[in-house]
């Protein structure tokens, strides 16, 4: 594994969420709230459209507002009059949203992310995961970019993204004989973030499946000298529990305005 430690793996992602924001990464350890204009950087995450037109971020203390400047002055009084955690939250955000609707904008994106505590992941601890798994007759397999070419399904669309192949880079699989019944995979988001995601077929859930293949995802990206980090909507119960028992701990929460335009398409049935 790489010598990173805890406060290094917190510090490289305050990093990284500087450069998407456009602020200082110390903006986030300030005690008063900050409101930046949001601006484009090659080193952003891959997925992120830029500049934002309303992004707020906060790592537990503040918040950080990175905007466009004609709403700099709506965005500041509404994240300094309501405390950090019901910005973030209805009822309070409901009235960010109908500030945002003149614009044609709304709240779209709300999720947390996670990353891992090295003081409960180990090499121990997911030999122990595993070592369960492997009871039940399962196999690990170690996947590359190359081993992902016919796995670009429904079934496996958490662990991999078809839109954006080029930056799936590493795997673990968990086999049944020759089936593939869970997958772990993670993205190259930026030069020093790889983002997790997993699926497990029905029917092999609550086997201990993805907790095992998270954690020897992570070591695995731990050893290459990168950050793993994981993201969820905190209403999803499943996979937040999954992030917690295999050693993830939250570290920042992000709510991201849309077009109105985009909120309706993505909420349309088909």
């Amino acid at each position: 594994m790489g010598t990173l430690t805890n406060g290094q793996i917190l510090k490289i992602a305050m990093e990284q969420s500087a450069i998407d924001l456009s602020c200082k990464d110390t903006d986030f350890l300030e005690e008063r709230n900050v409101v930046v204009h949001s601006g484009k950087s090659p080193d952003c995450r891959k997925y992120l459209e830029l500049p934002f037109f309303c992004n707020l971020v906060s790592y537990g203390g503040n918040i950080v507002a990175s905007v466009d400047p004609q709403i700099e002055e709506m965005v500041a009084d509404y994240i300094n009059h309501y405390p950090t955690e019901h910005c973030f939250e209805t009822p309070n955000f409901h009235v960010l949203n109908d500030a945002l609707s003149p614009f044609g904008m709304r709240i779209c994106f709300m999720a947390e992310y996670f990353l891992p505590d090295l003081e409960y992941l180990t090499e121990q601890w997911v030999r122990n995961l595993q070592d369960s798994v492997k009871s039940g007759g399962f196999t690990f397999r170690l996947l590359k970019a190359e081993d992902f070419k016919e796995l670009y399904t429904e079934e496996w669309s958490n662990a991999l993204c078809e839109k954006r192949k080029e930056l799936d880079v590493l795997g673990i699989g968990v086999y049944e004989g020759e089936k593939l019944v869970g997958l772990a995979g993670c993205s190259a988001d930026c030069d020093t973030m790889w983002q997790i995601g997993v699926d497990v077929l029905p029917g092999y859930r609550k086997k201990g499946i993805a907790c095992a293949m998270t954690g020897a995802l992570a070591l695995e990206i731990l050893k290459r000298d990168k950050v793993p980090f994981y993201c969820a909507a905190w209403c999803n119960i499943k996979s937040v529990r999954n992030a917690i028992k295999t050693g993830f701990r939250p570290a920042w929460v992000e709510m991201t305005a849309k077009t109105a335009k985009l909120v309706e398409e993505m909420n349309r049935r088909s």
